[in-house]
Protein backbone atom coordinates (compact mmCIF):
# COMPACT_ATOMS: atom_id res chain seq x y z
CA UNK A 1 0.00 0.00 0.00
CA UNK A 2 1.06 3.59 -0.45
CA UNK A 3 0.24 6.80 1.37
CA UNK A 4 -2.40 9.10 -0.09
CA UNK A 5 0.07 11.94 -0.66
CA UNK A 6 2.39 9.73 -2.74
CA UNK A 7 -0.27 7.85 -4.68
CA UNK A 8 0.12 8.26 -8.46
CA UNK A 9 -3.27 9.72 -9.29
CA UNK A 10 -3.96 8.67 -12.90
CA UNK A 11 -6.68 11.01 -14.19
CA UNK A 12 -6.78 14.32 -16.01
CA UNK A 13 -10.31 15.61 -16.45
CA UNK A 14 -13.81 14.26 -15.88
CA UNK A 15 -13.86 11.87 -18.85
CA UNK A 16 -11.80 8.72 -19.41
CA UNK A 17 -11.18 7.00 -22.73
CA UNK A 18 -8.45 4.68 -23.97
CA UNK A 19 -5.57 6.72 -25.37
CA UNK A 20 -1.82 6.87 -25.67
CA UNK A 21 -1.40 8.90 -22.51
CA UNK A 22 2.40 8.56 -22.41
CA UNK A 23 4.37 11.66 -21.42
CA UNK A 24 8.13 12.26 -21.28
CA UNK A 25 9.69 10.84 -18.11
CA UNK A 26 11.24 13.71 -16.15
CA UNK A 27 13.26 11.83 -13.50
CA UNK A 28 14.73 9.19 -15.76
CA UNK A 29 14.73 6.29 -13.34
CA UNK A 30 13.17 3.03 -14.45
CA UNK A 31 12.38 2.00 -10.86
CA UNK A 32 11.15 3.45 -7.58
CA UNK A 33 11.78 2.20 -4.05
CA UNK A 34 8.84 2.78 -1.68
CA UNK A 35 8.07 1.96 1.94
CA UNK A 36 6.52 -1.32 0.73
CA UNK A 37 9.83 -2.53 -0.70
CA UNK A 38 10.59 -5.41 1.65
CA UNK A 39 7.04 -6.79 1.70
CA UNK A 40 6.68 -6.67 -2.07
CA UNK A 41 10.12 -8.19 -2.75
CA UNK A 42 9.30 -11.00 -0.32
CA UNK A 43 6.01 -11.63 -2.16
CA UNK A 44 7.68 -11.53 -5.58
CA UNK A 45 10.29 -14.09 -4.56
CA UNK A 46 7.64 -16.40 -3.06
CA UNK A 47 5.66 -16.26 -6.31
CA UNK A 48 8.78 -16.88 -8.39
CA UNK A 49 9.66 -19.89 -6.23
CA UNK A 50 6.23 -21.50 -6.33
CA UNK A 51 5.06 -20.40 -9.80
CA UNK A 52 8.19 -19.93 -11.92
CA UNK A 53 6.55 -20.50 -15.31
CA UNK A 54 3.74 -18.10 -14.47
CA UNK A 55 6.12 -15.37 -13.31
CA UNK A 56 9.12 -15.62 -15.64
CA UNK A 57 9.34 -16.31 -19.36
CA UNK A 58 12.11 -15.65 -21.87
CA UNK A 59 13.22 -16.44 -25.37
CA UNK A 60 16.88 -17.33 -25.83
CA UNK A 61 17.64 -14.45 -28.21
CA UNK A 62 16.79 -11.89 -25.50
CA UNK A 63 19.89 -12.53 -23.37
CA UNK A 64 21.81 -9.52 -24.71
CA UNK A 65 18.83 -7.28 -23.99
CA UNK A 66 18.39 -8.84 -20.56
CA UNK A 67 21.96 -7.83 -19.68
CA UNK A 68 21.19 -4.31 -20.90
CA UNK A 69 18.16 -4.19 -18.62
CA UNK A 70 20.25 -5.40 -15.69
CA UNK A 71 22.90 -2.75 -16.28
CA UNK A 72 20.27 -0.01 -16.73
CA UNK A 73 18.32 -0.90 -13.59
CA UNK A 74 21.45 -1.18 -11.45
CA UNK A 75 22.62 2.19 -12.75
CA UNK A 76 19.31 3.73 -11.72
CA UNK A 77 19.23 2.02 -8.31
CA UNK A 78 22.74 3.15 -7.42
CA UNK A 79 22.18 6.67 -8.79
CA UNK A 80 18.82 7.43 -7.19
CA UNK A 81 19.16 5.25 -4.05
CA UNK A 82 22.90 5.28 -3.22
CA UNK A 83 22.33 4.50 0.46
CA UNK A 84 20.36 1.36 -0.38
CA UNK A 85 22.27 0.02 -3.41
CA UNK A 86 25.90 0.13 -4.59
CA UNK A 87 28.09 -1.43 -7.26
CA UNK A 88 31.78 -2.35 -7.21
CA UNK A 89 33.80 -3.14 -10.35
CA UNK A 90 37.02 -5.09 -9.87
CA UNK A 91 39.11 -6.88 -12.51
CA UNK A 92 36.10 -7.38 -14.79
CA UNK A 93 33.86 -8.59 -11.99
CA UNK A 94 30.86 -6.56 -10.83
CA UNK A 95 29.52 -6.87 -7.28
CA UNK A 96 26.02 -5.55 -6.71
CA UNK A 97 25.10 -4.74 -3.11
CA UNK A 98 21.51 -4.58 -1.91
CA UNK A 99 21.91 -2.97 1.50
CA UNK A 100 18.19 -3.17 2.31
CA UNK A 101 18.25 -6.96 2.11
CA UNK A 102 21.91 -7.30 3.12
CA UNK A 103 22.69 -9.24 -0.07
CA UNK A 104 25.53 -9.05 -2.56
CA UNK A 105 25.97 -10.72 -5.95
CA UNK A 106 29.21 -10.93 -7.96
CA UNK A 107 29.07 -11.60 -11.70
CA UNK A 108 30.72 -10.80 -15.02
CA UNK A 109 28.54 -8.60 -17.19
CA UNK A 110 27.43 -10.60 -20.24
CA UNK A 111 28.50 -13.99 -18.85
CA UNK A 112 25.37 -15.87 -17.86
CA UNK A 113 27.42 -18.65 -16.26
CA UNK A 114 28.28 -16.23 -13.45
CA UNK A 115 24.64 -15.85 -12.38
CA UNK A 116 22.40 -18.59 -11.01
CA UNK A 117 19.49 -17.40 -13.17
CA UNK A 118 18.85 -15.31 -16.26
CA UNK A 119 19.80 -11.62 -15.89
CA UNK A 120 16.23 -10.30 -16.12
CA UNK A 121 15.10 -12.74 -13.44
CA UNK A 122 18.04 -11.73 -11.24
CA UNK A 123 17.54 -7.98 -11.30
CA UNK A 124 13.75 -8.31 -11.15
CA UNK A 125 14.13 -9.88 -7.70
CA UNK A 126 15.61 -6.61 -6.41
CA UNK A 127 12.94 -4.17 -7.64
CA UNK A 128 9.24 -3.74 -6.94
CA UNK A 129 8.48 -3.32 -10.64
CA UNK A 130 7.47 -6.05 -13.04
CA UNK A 131 9.85 -6.04 -16.01
CA UNK A 132 8.59 -6.68 -19.55
CA UNK A 133 10.94 -6.88 -22.51
CA UNK A 134 9.70 -6.39 -26.06
CA UNK A 135 11.99 -6.98 -29.03
CA UNK A 136 11.65 -5.15 -32.34
CA UNK A 137 12.05 -7.04 -35.60
CA UNK A 138 10.38 -7.38 -39.00
CA UNK A 139 8.56 -4.08 -38.46
CA UNK A 140 6.83 -5.25 -35.29
CA UNK A 141 7.19 -5.61 -31.51
CA UNK A 142 7.16 -8.99 -29.78
CA UNK A 143 6.85 -9.74 -26.08
CA UNK A 144 9.87 -12.03 -25.81
CA UNK A 145 10.76 -11.96 -22.10
CA UNK A 146 9.37 -10.81 -18.79
CA UNK A 147 9.31 -11.18 -15.05
CA UNK A 148 5.71 -10.59 -14.07
CA UNK A 149 4.47 -11.21 -10.52
CA UNK A 150 1.72 -8.60 -10.19
CA UNK A 151 -0.30 -8.74 -13.44
CA UNK A 152 -3.71 -7.09 -13.75
CA UNK A 153 -5.68 -10.05 -15.11
CA UNK A 154 -3.35 -11.20 -17.88
CA UNK A 155 -0.95 -14.08 -18.41
CA UNK A 156 2.74 -13.78 -19.19
CA UNK A 157 2.95 -17.46 -20.13
CA UNK A 158 0.11 -17.02 -22.63
CA UNK A 159 1.32 -13.71 -24.12
CA UNK A 160 5.03 -14.49 -24.48
CA UNK A 161 5.95 -14.57 -28.17
CA UNK A 162 2.92 -12.52 -29.25
CA UNK A 163 2.99 -9.35 -31.33
CA UNK A 164 1.90 -6.03 -29.78
CA UNK A 165 -1.45 -6.00 -31.60
CA UNK A 166 -2.16 -9.63 -30.70
CA UNK A 167 -1.64 -8.85 -27.02
CA UNK A 168 -4.03 -5.90 -27.10
CA UNK A 169 -6.66 -7.50 -29.34
CA UNK A 170 -9.06 -8.28 -26.43
CA UNK A 171 -9.40 -4.56 -25.54
CA UNK A 172 -12.80 -3.44 -26.94
CA UNK A 173 -12.70 -0.61 -29.50
CA UNK A 174 -8.90 -0.53 -29.32
CA UNK A 175 -8.40 -1.72 -32.89
CA UNK A 176 -11.59 -0.14 -34.22
CA UNK A 177 -10.44 3.31 -33.11
CA UNK A 178 -6.98 2.77 -34.58
CA UNK A 179 -5.27 2.99 -31.21
CA UNK A 180 -3.32 -0.24 -31.68
CA UNK A 181 -1.54 1.06 -34.78
CA UNK A 182 -0.97 4.58 -33.39
CA UNK A 183 0.58 3.28 -30.17
CA UNK A 184 2.64 0.67 -32.01
CA UNK A 185 3.99 3.39 -34.30
CA UNK A 186 4.82 5.56 -31.28
CA UNK A 187 6.68 2.72 -29.57
CA UNK A 188 8.60 1.76 -32.71
CA UNK A 189 9.84 5.34 -33.01
CA UNK A 190 11.06 5.59 -29.42
CA UNK A 191 14.73 6.43 -29.13
CA UNK A 192 17.37 5.55 -26.55
CA UNK A 193 17.78 8.23 -23.88
CA UNK A 194 14.21 9.47 -24.40
CA UNK A 195 12.07 7.47 -21.93
CA UNK A 196 8.31 7.86 -21.44
CA UNK A 197 5.82 7.12 -18.69
CA UNK A 198 2.09 6.44 -18.54
CA UNK A 199 -0.41 5.53 -15.84
CA UNK A 200 -3.05 2.85 -16.22
CA UNK A 201 -5.87 2.24 -13.73
CA UNK A 202 -8.54 -0.19 -12.67
CA UNK A 203 -10.72 -0.88 -9.66
CA UNK A 204 -10.48 -4.14 -7.82
CA UNK A 205 -12.29 -5.88 -5.03
CA UNK A 206 -9.61 -6.72 -2.49
CA UNK A 207 -5.96 -5.74 -2.31
CA UNK A 208 -4.09 -8.55 -4.07
CA UNK A 209 -1.13 -7.55 -6.19
CA UNK A 210 -0.87 -10.93 -7.95
CA UNK A 211 -4.10 -10.91 -9.94
CA UNK A 212 -2.88 -13.21 -12.68
CA UNK A 213 -5.27 -14.77 -15.17
CA UNK A 214 -4.27 -18.20 -13.87
CA UNK A 215 -5.57 -17.39 -10.37
CA UNK A 216 -8.83 -15.71 -11.40
CA UNK A 217 -10.78 -18.38 -9.49
CA UNK A 218 -9.19 -17.10 -6.26
CA UNK A 219 -9.83 -13.36 -6.60
CA UNK A 220 -12.50 -12.89 -9.32
CA UNK A 221 -15.31 -13.98 -6.99
CA UNK A 222 -14.51 -11.03 -4.70
CA UNK A 223 -16.25 -8.77 -7.21
CA UNK A 224 -19.56 -10.20 -5.99
CA UNK A 225 -18.69 -9.51 -2.35
CA UNK A 226 -18.71 -5.70 -2.58
CA UNK A 227 -21.45 -4.08 -0.49
CA UNK A 228 -22.38 -0.60 0.67
CA UNK A 229 -20.97 -1.51 4.07
CA UNK A 230 -17.52 -2.78 2.99
CA UNK A 231 -16.86 -0.79 -0.21
CA UNK A 232 -14.61 1.85 1.40
CA UNK A 233 -12.11 -0.60 2.84
CA UNK A 234 -12.56 -3.51 0.41
CA UNK A 235 -12.41 -1.82 -3.00
CA UNK A 236 -9.06 -0.40 -4.14
CA UNK A 237 -7.99 1.84 -6.95
CA UNK A 238 -5.16 0.02 -8.72
CA UNK A 239 -2.69 2.17 -10.66
CA UNK A 240 0.19 0.91 -12.75
CA UNK A 241 3.01 3.37 -13.42
CA UNK A 242 4.48 2.09 -16.67
CA UNK A 243 7.87 3.42 -17.79
CA UNK A 244 9.22 2.82 -21.28
CA UNK A 245 12.92 2.69 -22.21
CA UNK A 246 14.61 1.99 -25.55
CA UNK A 247 17.71 -0.20 -25.13
CA UNK A 248 20.46 1.15 -27.42
CA UNK A 249 22.46 -2.06 -27.86
CA UNK A 250 19.73 -4.60 -28.64
CA UNK A 251 17.06 -2.08 -29.78
CA UNK A 252 14.62 -3.77 -27.39
CA UNK A 253 12.02 -1.92 -25.32
CA UNK A 254 11.85 -2.21 -21.55
CA UNK A 255 8.51 -1.71 -19.81
CA UNK A 256 8.73 -1.37 -16.05
CA UNK A 257 5.39 -1.66 -14.26
CA UNK A 258 5.05 -0.45 -10.67
CA UNK A 259 1.66 -1.32 -9.19
CA UNK A 260 0.08 0.80 -6.45
CA UNK A 261 -3.10 0.10 -4.49
CA UNK A 262 -5.16 2.56 -2.45
CA UNK A 263 -8.43 1.81 -0.67
CA UNK A 264 -11.41 3.99 -1.55
CA UNK A 265 -11.60 5.02 2.10
CA UNK A 266 -8.13 6.60 1.82
CA UNK A 267 -8.67 7.79 -1.75
CA UNK A 268 -11.71 9.84 -0.78
CA UNK A 269 -9.70 11.82 1.76
CA UNK A 270 -8.75 13.92 -1.27
CA UNK A 271 -11.92 15.84 -2.24
CA UNK A 272 -10.67 16.79 -5.73
CA UNK A 273 -9.90 13.17 -6.58
CA UNK A 274 -13.26 12.06 -5.20
CA UNK A 275 -15.22 14.54 -7.29
CA UNK A 276 -13.32 13.81 -10.51
CA UNK A 277 -13.47 10.03 -10.16
CA UNK A 278 -17.20 10.24 -9.39
CA UNK A 279 -17.75 12.10 -12.66
CA UNK A 280 -15.55 9.65 -14.59
CA UNK A 281 -17.36 6.55 -13.33
CA UNK A 282 -20.78 8.02 -13.97
CA UNK A 283 -19.92 8.68 -17.59
CA UNK A 284 -17.69 5.61 -18.22
CA UNK A 285 -18.91 3.57 -21.23
CA UNK A 286 -20.06 0.05 -20.47
CA UNK A 287 -17.48 -1.60 -22.75
CA UNK A 288 -14.66 -0.05 -20.70
CA UNK A 289 -16.32 -1.00 -17.40
CA UNK A 290 -16.77 -4.56 -18.62
CA UNK A 291 -13.18 -4.89 -19.82
CA UNK A 292 -11.81 -3.50 -16.57
CA UNK A 293 -13.97 -5.95 -14.63
CA UNK A 294 -15.77 -3.33 -12.55
CA UNK A 295 -19.33 -3.55 -13.90
CA UNK A 296 -20.51 -5.83 -11.08
CA UNK A 297 -19.76 -3.27 -8.37
CA UNK A 298 -19.44 0.06 -10.18
CA UNK A 299 -22.79 1.39 -8.94
CA UNK A 300 -21.85 0.65 -5.33
CA UNK A 301 -18.62 2.60 -5.81
CA UNK A 302 -20.48 5.52 -7.41
CA UNK A 303 -22.89 5.70 -4.47
CA UNK A 304 -19.95 5.64 -2.04
CA UNK A 305 -18.11 8.41 -3.89
CA UNK A 306 -21.28 10.46 -4.01
CA UNK A 307 -21.59 10.24 -0.24
CA UNK A 308 -18.00 11.43 0.15
CA UNK A 309 -18.21 14.30 -2.31
CA UNK A 310 -17.75 17.83 -1.14
CA UNK A 311 -20.35 19.72 -3.09
CA UNK A 312 -19.01 22.93 -4.57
Amino acid sequence: MVKVDSFPYPFKGDVYRYSNNSVPLEEQSSVEVTSSYQNEIRLKRELLTHHPERCFQSRRHTLKAQWEVTELVIQHLTTYYPQQFSLEKNAGKWTFHNHILNEQTTYILGDESTLSMEPLDFIGRHVQEDLILMMQRDGDLYLDAGQLCFPANWSLAFNTGMRFKEIHKPIPEFKEEGLDQRILTFLMRMEAGDPWVRRNWSLMAGNRLDTSLETFDQWGKDRRQVTGENVGEFVHLRVEVQKLFRLPGSNGLLFTIHTHLLSLEKFTRNPDWTEEFYQILQELPSHISDYKGISLFKDVVIDYLNEKRVMK
